[in-house]
């Protein structure tokens, strides 16, 4: 009878994951997925201590909390797949994945220099936060991935949240190749390709809908950069 009771909740289960998986934020799903996979990996090694065999359980125990512990931010973000947006600073490259929504980041020059932004600590974060005040652009950059990543990262960083939100510095005229490049585009796109790929990208980033600042206005330049050229 318990097993009986058991498959029928776990149909009943599967089928109402099935439904909200149908209609979720791919980015959801992917969050979901490596949730439930750590979870799993968590039973098993349950399973293996009470079974008494501690030498295994005590490995996957630790792979579990592991996979528990980390942001699957980078999941399902291509840097390569021709379906990402990136935007470089001095200090920083960042790239937005069109499919989930993904951030994800590396630090170009620095003290960090080399460390993808998901590898460092929060006081590592900050540092890096401090390290790169004077330099505007990377600094607004940095904060669009600390407001994906952490909601009260200000409270702790002690920053004005005005700071991030009053314009950006111009670090010169946008190239049509980083145009290309933020929109997640081939060079040559027509101009339906660009406007269909702003659309998209804004539905991502726009501040009405929790997003960046910063982002929305690298995407709205680089429309206008290819617009321009076809004008």
């Amino acid at each position: 009878m318990i097993y009986l009771v058991g498959g029928l909740l776990l149909f009943v289960s599967l089928v109402l994951l099935g439904r909200w998986a149908a209609y979720a934020n791919t980015a959801d799903i992917v969050k979901i997925g490596y949730r439930i996979a750590a979870g799993i990996t968590g039973l098993f090694s349950l399973l293996l201590m009470v079974r008494g065999q501690w030498m295994l359980a005590v490995p996957v125990a630790l792979v579990a909390w592991g996979m528990f512990r980390r942001k699957p931010s980078s999941a399902g973000a291509d840097r390569s797949s021709g379906r990402g947006s990136t935007v470089r600073t001095a200090a920083l490259e960042m790239t937005l994945d069109h499919d989930t929504g993904i951030i994800i980041g590396r630090v170009l020059a620095g003290h960090y220099e080399g460390r993808d932004l998901d590898s460092l600590s929060e006081a590592e974060l900050h540092s890096l936060w401090q390290e790169i005040g004077s330099d505007r652009e990377s600094r607004d950059l940095l904060e669009a991935y600390l407001d994906g990543r952490s909601a009260n990262w200000r409270d702790a960083f002690d920053a004005d949240p005005a700071t991030g939100e009053a314009g950006t510095a111009d670090s010169g005229p946008m190239t049509k190749e980083e145009a290309y490049e933020i929109l997640g585009l081939s060079a040559g796109a027509d101009e339906a390709e660009i406007v269909a790929a702003h659309r998209r990208l804004m539905k991502r980033v726009h501040p009405d809908q929790g997003g960046s600042t910063f982002l929305a206005t690298k995407i709205n330049a680089a429309k206008a950069v290819l617009l321009r050229k076809h004008g």
